[in-house]
């Protein structure tokens, strides 16, 4: 039997979404399909919102970037219709995962972001987190947006630096 190009697309999202234990960023899912020639970037949008609107999926934005889970409704779906996603397919999405998973983790993984205070000034919340567990979570305050911004932006970069010198200063 033959399954509808849109099905197919929802099934391999939802089977990409429960083999992690992390979200997937709209980028990482995208860059996916994109890249083996499944769907256009637009199609796989339109499948994406089909899927939120369904409660199979659930989103979270973070400083501009959307963030993926499987909601248990998904993962009661994918387990009823696993079987209708091709085997080439399952292994090519196997060992995507497995070639990219420490990259997509550290990804979805080192978080950044603010927000406005009361006070005017701004609070920049910077945290790694492995699966479930944080490893840092730093909240600082700054005079400016620009500050706060320019924060985030280098916190991708610098997280291992100043988890490293935080670790040395506290254990001696």
């Amino acid at each position: 039997m033959v399954i509808e190009s849109s099905t197919l697309h929802k099934l391999i999202i939802l089977y990409m979404l429960n083999k992690v234990n992390f979200p997937l960023t709209n980028s990482q899912l995208s860059e996916f399909f994109v890249s083996k020639d499944y769907t256009n970037y637009f199609t796989l949008q339109q499948t994406i919102t089909d899927l939120i609107e369904n409660d199979l999926i659930s989103m979270e934005n973070i400083r501009n970037n959307s963030y993926y889970h499987i909601t248990v409704d998904g993962h009661q779906t994918l387990v009823f219709f696993v079987n209708k996603i091709p085997g080439y397919i399952v292994d090519e999405v196997d060992q995507y995962l497995m070639e990219n998973k420490y990259e997509l983790r550290n990804e979805v993984g080192t978080i950044a972001d603010y927000y406005k205070t009361t006070n005017q000034d701004y609070i920049v919340h910077c945290q790694v987190k492995e699966g479930d567990t944080t490893l840092i979570e730093i909240n600082l305050s700054v005079p400016t947006k620009e500050d706060a911004s320019s924060m985030c932006d280098h916190w991708k970069d610098a997280n291992t630096e100043i988890y490293s010198f935080i670790m040395k200063s506290l254990m001696k």
